[in-house]
């Protein structure tokens, strides 16, 4: 990597971040992510031609910190949690049709109406695994540019919709707007050296095996795999996982060069078809879960939507719901999703067939 590559992406880091810092300021769902994407999404639009030509944010400074947010994401299966599995087996039973039918919606949204090639499309319209079907997506040729938009336009409109309409509902802010948080105190940069280990190894066992998106999903296996067993503890500070979110989310932000306005309209309302049919299955399968498993329609309703899995065990936490559940849902739904993406693309014909 150059010098000036490294002074660039060091610059646009930066500006996003503080992009990152208005958007918690105004209390917005994910901010560190969802910040860094807007602001890097702005100056891709409108000021990419004062870029070099042959800049690009530099994959392995990305690669870097997924493995970091995989990591975390692999150390919320802890012991207590996978001890929980057999007393959801019904509801992870119906999550696996809600994927199905969900990705299948989904599919014939972004392809029959708003008329993408096959490929963008497909993993456009996965209902959960973001940066996995970012990173397949980019594999098989989409359009990473609309690709990423959509899968982002999916999370900002159920992490927006949801906990609003809860609020109103209980006449009370919820979720981060509530003031909770999932941070973990007393995390320090002690346990560094053994999180990033634990990360690479999982990216590379993950790497040579062909994981899909062993970059994220390498990580997030070993860490759960170290969380479960009990072998070591993985305390991973705040600021660094909204460090990792900044970068991925400004590496992301900057892919939207070269869109026109027209996409993006024709993606904001492509977006809100689809997250409004995702949103009537959840709450058709929680409708039929309530009775059976005697959990509350609003932490079934939670469980099923397709949005962060933090926004939504933050909405949990101050609905006085255990967010272990919620989260034990959305880690399942993140998983059974890039499974049946995998095998499900084998069957997705090339658009010149």
């Amino acid at each position: 990597m150059s010098l000036q590559t490294a002074l660039l992406t060091l610059l646009l880091t930066a500006v996003s971040g503080l992009g990152g810092f208005v958007a918690a300021w105004l209390n917005t769902p994910l901010p560190f992510m969802l910040g860094p994407l807007i602001t890097s999404g702005t100056l891709a639009l409108f000021w990419n031609h004062r870029l070099p030509d042959t800049y690009r944010f530099p994959q392995k400074v990305r690669t870097v910190f997924m493995v970091i947010i995989g990591v975390m994401i692999g150390t919320r299966v802890t012991p207590e949690v996978v001890q929980t599995l057999p007393t959801y087996l019904t509801s992870f039973s119906l999550l696996v049709l809600f994927v199905l039918a969900a990705h299948a919606l989904n599919y014939t949204v972004f392809r029959r109406i708003g008329g993408y090639d096959r490929a963008t499309a497909f993993y456009a319209g996965t209902p959960g695994g973001l940066l996995e079907a970012l990173a397949m997506g980019e594999e098989a040729g989409a359009n990473i540019a609309i690709l990423t938009m959509q899968q982002f336009l999916r999370i900002i409109a159920v992490i927006t919709i949801v906990p609003v309409a809860l609020s109103l509902w209980y006449h009370t802010p919820v979720g981060s707007a509530s003031g909770v948080t999932l941070a973990r105190t007393g995390a320090d940069l002690h346990a560094l050296p053994l999180v990033l280990g634990i990360g690479l190894i999982g990216l590379f066992i993950g790497t040579a095996i062909r994981l899909p998106a062993a970059q994220l999903t390498g990580p997030l296996l070993a860490a759960a795999a170290v969380t479960v067993t009990g072998l070591a503890d993985l305390p991973i500070p705040q600021w660094l996982v909204n460090l990792s979110q900044v970068v991925i989310g400004t590496s992301l932000g900057m892919r939207f060069a070269g869109l026109k306005g027209s996409a993006m309209i024709r993606a904001t309302w492509l977006s809100l078809l689809s997250v409004t049919g995702m949103l009537m299955l959840g709450l058709i399968c929680a409708l039929i879960l309530h009775p059976l498993t005697g959990l509350d329609l609003d932490v079934l309703l939670i469980s099923f939507a397709p949005g962060g899995v933090t926004e939504m065990a933050l909405v949990a936490l101050s609905l006085h719901a255990n967010p272990a559940i919620v989260t034990l849902h959305h880690i399942a739904r993140i998983i059974l999703t890039v499974i049946e993406m995998s095998f499900a693309v084998r069957l997705l014909p090339r658009d010149n067939d």
